[in-house]
């Protein structure tokens, strides 16, 4: 019983101090980190909202701006969590200093966690900021709080595991970039960020339905000004057995201190 709540407690620690580097990590380079997509976003926001979306007229019942913003949000806030989690955990491989880690009796549940827990957090800051902006440009209410909290954890945390897979497996800067560039960016911006999918036409509309990224948008969508089109349930399914898998798929890896060296 002693042995357990010593192990617990140097679980504690090792949590507790992984998510401070991050912490510490994410608000020291805020101007990496957070001030470039805000910014991004501002562009998208001008562009897309007033300047075409003044063209484009409504969307869904909803004015062009109000209807792309929960998009935005989405993709600034998946895309950042991955990002970060990808970058902190390959520059601690790279650095050797993950073997510090790996060598103190702290489970690799504790690890994932720790890592993934930064990247949330970094992923929540930049949605927020990315949220107050949008408010220069809009006046929408949020529809659903609790549906837009609880997608919102849940899909940082789904882009956080998978960061920290493209992390485990990568082995040179080259690895990381790779799958942000080719595969989520593309993913992202077919996801119905800036349309409907009720527009696209057979075959793609159905192809489109094997975008993961779209049910989040479309969950996103639905808790921000209460349009959808596929029902929010299927959403949480996804992302609750992705999250399972992810998780229990990286806890074996770093069990087996697969992809630790560089």
């Amino acid at each position: 019983m002693n042995y357990r709540i010593a192990h617990i407690k140097i679980s504690l620690v090792a949590l507790e101090t992984i998510i401070y580097k991050e912490t510490i990590r994410i608000m020291r380079i805020w101007v990496q980190t957070v001030a470039p997509p805000a910014i991004t976003m501002t562009l998208y926001f001008f562009i897309f909202g007033k300047l075409i979306g003044s063209r484009v007229g409504t969307m869904g019942g909803h004015s062009y701006v109000d209807f792309i913003v929960p998009g935005l949000i989405t993709m600034s806030i998946i895309t950042n969590s991955y990002s970060n989690v990808v970058s902190s955990f390959f520059g601690s491989k790279f650095q050797r200093n993950v073997e510090e880690i790996m060598v103190a009796p702290v489970s690799p549940a504790v690890i994932v966690i720790g890592y993934s827990f930064g990247g949330m957090m970094r992923g929540f800051v930049v949605g927020l900021v990315v949220l107050l902006v949008s408010f220069a440009f809009t006046s929408f209410k949020i529809h659903n709080i609790g549906l837009l909290i609880s997608v919102s954890i849940l899909a940082s945390l789904l882009f956080s595991l998978a960061g920290f897979t493209n992390a485990l497996f990568s082995t040179s800067f080259d690895d990381v970039t790779m799958i942000p560039n080719f595969i989520l960016t593309p993913l992202a911006y077919l996801g119905g960020v800036f349309y409907s999918i009720d527009l696209l036409g057979s075959p793609w509309k159905e192809i489109s339905l094997a975008n993961p990224i779209l049910y989040i948008v479309d969950a996103f969508r639905h808790a921000f000004i209460g349009y959808s089109e596929i029902p929010f349930s299927y959403t949480f399914a996804i992302l609750i057995f992705a999250n399972t898998f992810l998780f229990s798929f990286n806890y074996y890896m770093i069990k087996r201190g697969y992809g630790l060296r560089t």
